[in-house]
């Protein structure tokens, strides 16, 4: 079973026993919730699409959070002597999907 997920303004193709990192959500550390905006289902080779979501729920459990590799951002305007060098540090919260229903 597969289902499309939306959350944090990006879409996530998950299964059951999936491990994945999504944007930073207010859930503590082995909290269970589900995601309800579901888009897409896929059940035994048949497809459901949802207009706009599907009434299935996802479900799934908070394994930590953290942060992403730094990323660096260097900015450079030409014959004006201007630079300016940032680094920055995405925050994201791990989640094992536990079900689909």
């Amino acid at each position: 079973m597969i289902a499309i997920i939306r959350t944090g303004g990006k879409q996530y193709v998950v299964q059951p026993g999936d491990k994945i990192k999504v944007e930073k959500l207010d859930k503590k550390e082995g909290e269970e919730f589900s995601f309800s905006d579901v888009l897409l289902v896929e059940k035994s080779k048949k497809i459901e699409v949802g207009n706009p979501t599907v009434k299935v729920e996802v479900q799934a459990k908070v394994l930590s959070h953290g942060k992403g590799d730094k990323v660096i951002v260097f900015k450079y305007k030409a014959k004006k002597r201007e630079s300016k060098k940032i680094g920055h540090r995405q925050t994201y919260t791990e989640i094992e999907i536990t079900g689909i229903k």
